[in-house]
């Protein structure tokens, strides 16, 4: 199960668990970009010190999804277009690069297409629930990423995984036809099993291009 930035509350330090709490409220937008964090609010908040309120907006700024700004506070970012296509590449290159090693591997393939069978199920189900939908959504690429197990991919999706997850949230409670998503997915799932690593690229891309042209992002 690959986990989420958020997904280990209970089990860390507070300032990971505040961390982790507010970063799942600014990705899925109850935090709007813009809104100031204060220590004090937050420590409130939290029923914390100010310590690890500190630490947890150093945190979300290493994760793109606040701005220090001095003596006010951690200013909410909004994504933008650059940052939106270069994170998309970023993950595209990722996913391509999974698809190709595991090519030529039916084990590992038929492993990989168990895992997103039964994540293509949850879509189903949750079609009328953008919210479990975009998580869902967010995982399913998460596990092709994962799937490789190559210890410094899961780094990098790690530490880009917040600001991934607010722009899947983003294209499904802005998508028209989450069918359409989860038929998308359905075509990735299917290349991924039969070992195309090229058309799994080819429907990659105009997956990203037709799911994220729903939403505006800032110049």
């Amino acid at each position: 199960m690959i986990e989420l930035p958020w997904s280990n509350i209970g089990a860390t330090t507070i300032a990971d668990r505040v961390a982790g709490s507010l970063a799942r409220r600014i990705a899925e937008g109850e935090i709007e970009p813009g809104e100031v964090l204060t220590e004090v609010e937050v420590a409130a908040e939290f029923e914390a010190s100010r310590t690890p309120a500190r630490e947890a907006m150093l945190k979300l700024e290493r994760w793109g999804l606040v701005r220090l700004a001095p003596k006010k506070g951690a200013v909410v970012t909004n994504p933008s277009a650059r940052e939106r296509r270069e994170l998309l590449a970023v993950r595209s290159m990722l996913e391509a690069s999974a698809a190709a090693s595991i090519a030529a591997d039916p084990a590992a393939r038929e492993r990989l297409a168990t895992l997103l069978d039964e994540n293509l199920r949850g879509q189903v189900a949750a079609l009328a629930d953008p919210e479990r939908f975009a998580l869902l959504d967010y995982v399913f690429h998460l596990e092709i990423i994962g799937h490789d197990d190559n210890r410094v991919v899961a780094e990098i999706s790690r530490s880009l995984a917040p600001r991934l997850y607010r722009l899947t949230h983003l294209a499904v409670v802005n998508a028209v036809d989450l069918g359409r998503l989860h038929a998308e997915h359905v075509a990735l799932a299917g290349a991924l099993r039969d070992g195309d690593a090229e058309l799994f690229r080819d429907l990659m891309a105009q997956h990203i291009g037709a799911g994220h042209a729903g939403y505006e992002v800032a110049e």
